[in-house]
């Protein structure tokens, strides 16, 4: 077997077949909105964003880790997520962790599951920008996929409807919503 971390996306569009899914988080990296999308939530010259993992010591991401089946993985879902997190450059195996059942125990879910970064050698990494013009180009973004904005809210509710935590996610969330009030108007 094979277990998959999804800490943007894959939360919410895990379009493989997975026996078992958990909610955890990685120690030591922050989700950040500094990868640009070319191929599914902007386009060449007017890239979207999507999120990515920064390593900063103290933090933690929240996400899902997926198991995969041997057999399925060999069959189709190794190529199959290798063309879709195809603008990111770093594989990484990460221990993932969870509470226990007392809530307030850390417990080691999963050892070595496979996530998918970008960094600043990939060739669409944009970086950090201000909250504003984030939520600005993510309100205005749109590619192949669908507006940009659309994986932004949909990341926020599968984040919600699994009862994890990011309250820069709804900052941003709540700054997105408001440029598309603005523009709707």
């Amino acid at each position: 077997m094979v277990w998959v971390f999804g800490y943007g996306s894959i939360i919410w569009k895990p379009d493989f077949p997975f026996s078992r899914s958990l909610s955890c988080y990685a120690k030591g990296y922050k989700r950040v909105w500094w990868q640009g999308s070319t191929d599914h939530r902007g386009v060449p010259g007017a890239p979207g964003r999507t999120v990515t993992l920064e390593e900063r010591p103290g933090s933690i991401v929240w996400g899902r880790a997926f198991e995969i089946e041997a057999e399925d993985w060999e069959g189709g879902v190794r190529e199959d997520l290798a063309v879709r997190e195809k603008q990111y450059d770093t594989l990484r195996k990460l221990d993932l962790h969870a509470r226990g059942s007392s809530g307030s125990e850390e417990i080691v879910a999963v050892r070595g599951a496979l996530t998918w970064i970008a960094t600043p050698r990939s060739e669409n990494y944009l970086g950090p920008l201000p909250m504003e013009e984030l939520a600005s180009q993510i309100a205005t973004s749109r590619g192949p996929s669908g507006p940009n904005s659309e994986y932004l809210l949909m990341l926020a509710e599968a984040l919600r409807k699994h009862g994890l935590e990011d309250g820069e996610l709804d900052v941003l969330e709540r700054k997105v919503r408001e440029h598309l009030r603005r523009n709707k108007d």
